[in-house]
């Protein structure tokens, strides 16, 4: 049976050190990746309902799996925006397509960002951490002659770490490449 090297590599490295760091007693005990939701707010679909369906198409071969549609939830009138009307697009991955999706994004999509430096090393406070991406072209997938417009989408890692230390720990054994801080 196929396993994605990145999981192979949290059972067999990223345990063993996080055991270490944190002096966890049981295996059990040891944060894991729960899942991977990537988002795009689509708010200019209210004008163009082709921006909907590209986008679905792009953010589901960037994930490797169908992208959804999210939905209003109330009216506000200054957007022009009614609710139950279809604004963004989300995909959740679990298990084997969420190894493999981080690994494309470690390895070959945050690369192609011009002037990269690193990604800030800011977390929510329980554990998870989300990842501002301002194009979507820099993952492979996308065809850069099909793209009707350049959006920018949300990468949300979220973790069963307790705390923000353990987690960014979790994150960076993953080979997220955090900035140093140079203080």
């Amino acid at each position: 049976m196929y396993t994605p090297a990145l999981k192979k590599k949290y059972s067999d490295e990223i345990v063993p050190a996080l055991m270490k760091e944190f002096g966890y007693k049981t295996v059990m005990q040891v944060p894991k990746l729960e899942k991977i939701v990537i988002n795009q707010g689509v708010g200019q679909a209210i004008a163009d309902k082709k921006l909907l369906e590209s986008g679905v198409k792009e953010l589901s071969d960037i994930a490797g799996q169908k992208a959804i549609l999210t939905y209003s939830s109330k009216d506000i009138s200054n957007f022009k925006l009614r609710r139950n009307m279809p604004i963004g697009i989300m995909v959740t991955l679990r298990k084997e397509r969420m190894y493999e999706f981080l690994e494309r994004l470690v390895a070959v999509a945050l690369p192609r960002i011009r002037d990269f430096k690193g990604i800030s090393a800011k977390l929510d406070g329980r554990g998870n951490y989300t990842l501002g991406i301002t194009e979507q072209i820099i993952f492979p997938e996308i065809d850069l002659d099909k793209v009707t417009k350049i959006m920018g989408l949300q990468v949300t890692f979220v973790t069963s770490a307790k705390t923000d230390e353990e987690a960014l720990s979790l994150l960076k054994n993953f080979g997220l490449p955090f900035k140093t801080s140079k203080n």
